[in-house]
């Protein structure tokens, strides 16, 4: 019987959530852990990566389960018993049998907090402190993200992917109090590709952000801080 688990997580002191052979503190290294003590030997498959410290509202992962696994419901809060408080498990539901958490994803959504005051050390993990962020240019220029575009200058060097060309369906932000809210949805981001684009519409102009969408320009950009991003949604 194959399961869809959807996670929510800090990811502070994680080191990614993709499964290493050097380290369990992975997100899913972790899960994969706690589902061997469970007799669930089957691999964790999940909708995408999250790097070094950052945060999931909503990720999605599926695996197998064996036949003494049909309480669904006592699996999942066995599961919430023997995470740590840094992960939870929101829900757990079977699935047909060909349901792939990252091929069967039609959407992903990501949202990045800014907070435009002083840092203060019980939000310092969880929103990015900067308090010359400028909404009105971030509001501005974040709508040239939308559409098809080839993002290679908006990816980690040294990444392995067959396309460059990603789709983004929305691209927008508002303000709330203090906060600066930015998300975004697309068919899928590569890597570090969503805090690349946070750290251009802090440092770049309209134009720089335009030269780098079509390759123009490379114009050297440092990524966003890892602490303030949010895997916030899968669609399938």
């Amino acid at each position: 019987m194959r399961v869809a688990l959807t996670l929510s997580y800090d990811g502070t002191h994680y080191l990614g959530s993709q499964i290493q052979t050097e380290t369990n503190n992975t997100i899913f290294g972790v899960l994969t852990q706690v589902l061997l003590s469970l007799g669930i030997k089957y691999k964790v498959v999940a909708s995408g990566r999250t790097d070094k410290g950052v945060h999931a509202t909503a990720q999605v992962c599926h695996f197998d389960v064996p036949d003494f696994w049909q309480d669904i419901n006592k699996l999942k809060d066995t599961l919430n018993k023997m995470f740590p408080s840094s992960i939870y498990a929101k829900s757990l539901k079977t699935v047909d049998g060909d349901f792939h958490a990252r091929y069967s994803a039609k959407k992903r959504s990501y949202r990045y907090i800014i907070k435009t005051q002083n840092t203060n050390p019980f939000e310092s993990n969880f929103v990015t402190f900067m308090k010359d962020a400028k909404f009105n240019n971030i509001h501005e220029n974040i709508g040239l993200f939308k559409g098809t575009h080839n993002f290679k200058n908006f990816m980690k060097t040294g990444s392995d992917v067959q396309s460059t060309t990603r789709v983004i369906y929305k691209a927008f932000a508002y303000k709330y109090k203090d906060y600066i809210v930015l998300n975004f949805e697309a068919n899928g981001f590569l890597r570090s590709q969503i805090r690349l684009m946070v750290g251009a519409l802090l440092t770049c102009t309209k134009e720089q952000i335009q030269e780098k969408l079509s390759g123009q320009k490379e114009h050297k950009v440092k990524p966003a801080p890892s602490n303030g991003l949010y895997l916030s949604k899968i669609k399938y």
